[in-house]
């Protein structure tokens, strides 16, 4: 067919051209009418129109005629100065020594196994499995995967139909691995769950963007959120058009939630016309790493069912709490231990694979499990899902092995409890060393990290460094942290990205490098903040 097609176009063009180059040839009337079009519209294949050239000159996207919703949002952990790293990290490379440090150290976000934490061997294992079933019943996969593995790859690959990790699945993800994740949800908070509840996804944050697309209907919708705040939330707020409503942490205390701090902002929202839809509530925080007394969340869900807010609660850092005097309560669990069912308090709660002790960024596995709606309004919660046709299907593999972990007596218990409490443990030490640094520098104060994976430091910068951030156009902590980077190496990222109380200063730092490399960090910081205190002292 196409070759005929193209057979017929090359006639007819033939033809005319010879139309054109000799008038006294004739055909008949059909092909003379043919030729007449051919005329007047083979002059402008053969030569070119100027004029046409000259009105298409102002290309047809500019960075004024996007979505003004986009220019307006702002994702400050791959920012600035993530984009400045990544230059010098080129420079390394291409000319090694030219600059006074050997390697870019990225303190900047949280992703675990970039900065050499192991992947938990137990998962992996399921997951090559599943990825490859045809070497499962090799006689040598015996020998190198263990027997719980195995038999935990042949139970979810026949809930995948056609076992077939390739192929799309339901859009709230496989049946069986919601089921699986219900019932870890059911052993976490000793109250039911529903895997028709769960809605797997690509990581937390395209459930959160997911919420803000039903929520938000105009800019006249406001969405509480902690001051600071992880800017997932700022950014997805102006990206659909809505308005943030800042309720701030209390950093004297702990980075402590107060009631009437969100009774204030409440109010003061009212008052400019905005209609608050739900509150964001990040637990343990990020970045400002405190764990929520049960008592405070409780005081949080009275507030919600109040003032008819749905409450979304980030919990991807639920397994990372690092001192003795503090648990992890998930919103569901609260809720329901203060007799509010399944109807009485909208209720949106995010976990992640890529945090935890697990670190498996770059799977993009996560969940939200949503209750409290109505069925209508639960339709279009699954419209909404269904246009991205659904989540990758390791990330829900790995959803549902995060949420069932070996057990005592699996092969693979006790070498998976190792591998977990080392890393755990590991990251406590590492918080603890960091805090203790950051305390000792000049005019720098920093809250103990209960949990997540950051601290987030108070700087008082002199007036001079200020006035100089100022006369550049910067932010007074962007530019420390720009000064950092190119003096150490270190990637932190400014404060000013997650907001802060006006008129202070600091900076996001993960405590996610190795071990062994934290002494190091530690005299790099403090030789560099020293210098900077001394150049700029007042």
């Amino acid at each position: 067919m196409r070759k005929f097609v193209a057979h017929r176009a090359k006639r007819l063009i033939s033809n005319a051209t010879v139309s054109l180059l000799n008038p006294h040839h004739h055909h008949q009337s059909s092909l003379s009418s043919s030729n007449h079009y051919y005329s007047s519209i083979l002059p402008r294949f053969f030569t070119s129109d100027t004029s046409m050239a000259s009105n298409n000159s102002t290309p047809p996207l500019t960075v004024d005629s996007l979505n003004s919703k986009v220019l307006k949002c702002e994702y400050a952990v791959r920012g600035e100065i993530v984009s400045l790293a990544q230059k010098l990290q080129q420079d390394l490379q291409a000319n090694p020594g030219s600059h006074p440090f050997e390697e870019i150290i990225y303190c900047n976000i949280g992703n675990p196994q970039s900065l050499g934490q192991q992947p938990i061997t137990f998962f992996r294992e399921v997951l090559a499995l599943c990825d490859h079933p045809n070497i499962i019943d090799r006689s040598e996969t015996q020998g190198l995967f263990s027997a719980d593995s195995i038999d935990r790859a042949w139970q979810i690959l026949d809930q995948i139909p056609g076992r077939a990790t390739g192929a799309y699945s339901h859009s709230q993800g496989i049946k069986g691995l919601r089921d699986t994740i219900a019932a870890g949800i059911e052993a976490r908070d000793g109250f039911p769950a529903d895997p028709n509840d769960i809605f797997l996804t690509d990581g937390a944050s395209p459930a959160v963007h997911m919420m803000m697309q039903l929520l938000i209907r105009s800019e006249n919708d406001g969405i509480f959120c902690p001051i600071p705040q992880y800017p997932l939330y700022s950014a997805s707020i102006a990206l659909h058009g809505g308005t943030l409503v800042p309720y701030y942490l209390d950093e004297a205390t702990g980075w402590g939630l107060e009631i009437s701090e969100l009774q204030k902002q409440l109010e003061a929202a009212r008052q400019k016309g905005i209609t608050v839809r739900a509150l964001v509530v990040i637990n343990p925080g990020n970045p400002t790493g405190q764990v929520l007394a049960e008592e405070n969340q409780r005081d949080i869900v009275e507030f919600c069912k109040k003032e008819g807010l749905v409450l979304l609660a980030d919990e991807v850092y639920q397994e990372n709490i690092y001192v003795p005097e503090k648990q992890f309560h998930s919103f569901k669990k609260v809720a329901r231990s203060m007799g509010y069912g399944d109807k009485d308090i909208p209720l949106v709660s995010f976990q992640s694979v890529s945090k935890g002790y697990y670190g498996e960024c770059g799977k993009r596995g996560g969940y939200m499990e949503v209750t409290g709606f109505s069925p209508e309004v639960r339709e279009q919660i699954y419209k909404v899902a269904s246009v991205n046709l659904c989540s990758n299907i390791s990330g829900q593999i790995l959803a549902s092995l995060v949420m069932s972990p070996p057990k005592v007596g699996d092969e693979s218990y006790e070498s998976y409890s190792a591998e977990k409490d080392g890393i755990l443990l590991s990251l406590a030490r590492r918080a603890k060393t960091l805090e203790a640094a950051l305390n000792s520098l000049e005019g720098v104060t920093c809250n103990k990290a209960e949990g997540a994976m950051y601290l987030f430091p108070r700087i008082l910068l002199p007036n001079k460094a200020i006035k100089e951030a100022e006369s550049l156009k910067k932010a007074p902590d962007a530019y420390y942290a720009a000064r950092l980077l190119n003096a150490t190496g270190i990637v932190v990222v400014p404060g000013s990205g997650f907001g802060q109380v006006p008129g202070t200063w600091h900076f996001r730092c993960t405590i996610l490098p190795q071990e062994e490399k934290i002494p190091a960090i530690v005299s790099q910081l403090t030789e560099f903040h020293k210098k900077f205190m001394d150049e700029f002292r007042d």
